[in-house]
């Protein structure tokens, strides 16, 4: 008999869990009530051309080498690719510019030269340390279902334990940094490794190291802009028999003896399924959106512990004067006080640092006339209460570009915008306020807070940023595969 299995959300994990499942012989149906795949890897229509509006950086390559290889096909036939030899292009008001190279060694040049051989000489083991993070933590952390403390203990090994230490999951990051920089400019860049996963760098462990790891791993630039990589999976997902049911929104996850048996849509009718994988915030699911019978699911997400929301602005326009890469960063001088404000005084800060994509920069070439950007600031996740008044929002952007500007850059008067704010990303991802990673990893403990694939209903499962192993494009792509996994063996599959 065949197996069912009903995928609420076409997100990163959503699609990854509908292609393992059905190249296991399972009839999968993908639901969501957006007329696109992506969740929030979207585009964003602006002034006649379409414009990345989610998630810009593309690593851990090798996590969909796999997906597409265990399907019988390959990434490289599926996506265009190209390795990005700077990283990121990073400016401070207060004066500096500075690139960062898939190249350790380069980097460290290029530290030297901007901030002396001593900082350069802590760069270097701020690498080696958090090569040997990532290394403890890519297998015994990230491929298990539900993580727990005991259970990673048990699964680096006792012999190992030294290891599992050095991870520094007891040390705050930004205290942490100061071990290998003394120059507060080298301080910020690394601490934004932080907000990643939606956190702030004066609570988040030092164990975020790790992205340092990830990225000199590779980052890649996707020809066609960073949406490519949902229509790709989509794709394959759909070769393999996979239906989708787009602009269909789910109403309620239906629960008949004590176990999920499908879903309630929008309009009335009824979907009946042997499982259902809601790839969506798990906060909706505790807050009753999806119905009061998966409200048990997960444990609730208190308000403070909610991750960063955003202001985001969807770009056309001419720039001149710094010369922009890929993806670009400009900083204030106060880096702690923006996540004061945005933690404990829930406000978006009078010196916001800005990230600024620009998705036609490929190694650098300006494009001819105007070209697409994404500029973003943190913001608090309050979308459910205002999100940020329109005098508020308009500081910011008015800020953002007076930075940007500081830095050298400068962007054309009146260009065509489209913002996005905490209260649109509750409106288009709802019981989460805007935040868009799920759940703030703070403090040790942080991190295991985080749902795992089973939910607490049989027959339930999760994926998505919000549950283990966390927010990004990897990272919720393994989500996805981890719950399939479980699925396939609860389902005898």
């Amino acid at each position: 008999m065949t197996r069912t299995v009903a995928i609420v959300g076409a997100g990163m994990g959503g699609l990854a869990a509908a292609i393992d499942l059905a190249r296991q012989g399972v009839a999968v149906t993908v639901f969501d009530s957006l007329p696109t795949v992506g969740g929030k890897m979207r585009r964003v229509a602006v002034a006649g051309t379409e414009v990345d509006g989610g998630p810009t950086v593309f690593t851990m390559r090798w996590v969909f080498e796999q997906l597409f290889a265990d399907a019988g096909t390959s990434l490289a036939e599926r996506l265009d690719l190209a390795p990005l030899d700077v990283l990121a292009r990073h400016a401070w008001r207060q004066g500096g510019c500075l690139d960062l190279y898939a190249d350790v060694e380069r980097s460290a040049l290029a530290i030297a030269d901007f901030a002396g051989a001593h900082e350069a000489d802590g760069y270097r083991r701020f690498c080696h340390d958090s090569r040997r993070i990532y290394r403890t933590l890519a297998d015994t952390f990230m491929a298990a279902d539900r993580p727990s403390p005991l259970g990673l203990v048990r699964r680096v090994g006792l012999t190992r334990i030294g290891q599992l230490w050095a991870t520094s999951p007891w040390r705050r990051l930004w205290p942490a940094l100061g071990d290998y920089f003394s120059d507060p400019r080298l301080q910020q860049l690394f601490a934004r490794y932080a907000t990643y996963c939606g956190s702030s760098p004066l609570e988040a462990p030092a164990t975020l190291m790790l992205v340092a790891h990830v990225e000199q791993d590779g980052v890649w630039r996707v020809r066609g802009g960073m949406h490519e990589v949902a229509l790709a999976l989509a794709q394959l997902a759909a070769s393999l028999g996979v239906e989708f049911r787009l602009g269909e929104a789910v109403e309620t996850i239906e629960v008949r003896g004590r176990r999920a048996r499908g879903l309630k849509l929008a309009g009335g009718a009824r979907v009946d399924a042997d499982a259902v994988v809601f790839n969506g915030d798990c906060a909706a699911l505790a807050e009753g959106r999806l119905g009061a019978g998966v409200r048990p699911a997960v444990a609730a997400v208190p308000r403070p512990a909610r991750s960063l929301s955003a202001v985001t602005w969807c770009l056309r326009a001419a720039t001149a004067g710094f010369p922009l890469h890929h993806h670009n960063v400009f900083f204030a001088e106060d880096y702690p006080s923006e996540f004061r404000a945005i933690f404990a005084e829930r406000r978006i800060t009078e010196s916001p640092t800005v990230y600024l994509y620009a998705q036609d920069r490929a190694e650098g070439e300006p494009p001819a006339g105007a070209e697409r950007l994404l500029m973003l600031v943190n913001a608090p996740p309050d979308g459910d209460r205002g999100g940020g008044s329109e005098p508020v929002l308009s500081r910011a952007w008015e800020r953002g570009l007076a930075l940007l500007e500081d830095c050298g850059l400068s962007v054309a008067a009146n260009p065509a915008t489209v913002r996005t704010g905490p209260q649109e990303f509750e409106q288009l991802f709802p019981g989460t306020g805007g935040a868009l990673y799920g759940r703030a990893t703070h403090g040790a403990l942080g991190t295991f807070a985080r749902p795992g694939s089973r939910s607490r209903i049989r027959g339930l499962y999760l994926a998505g940023g919000s549950v283990h192993p966390g927010a990004g494009i990897p990272m919720a792509t393994l989500s996805g595969r981890l719950a399939a996994r479980c699925i396939a063996r609860d389902l005898d599959l």
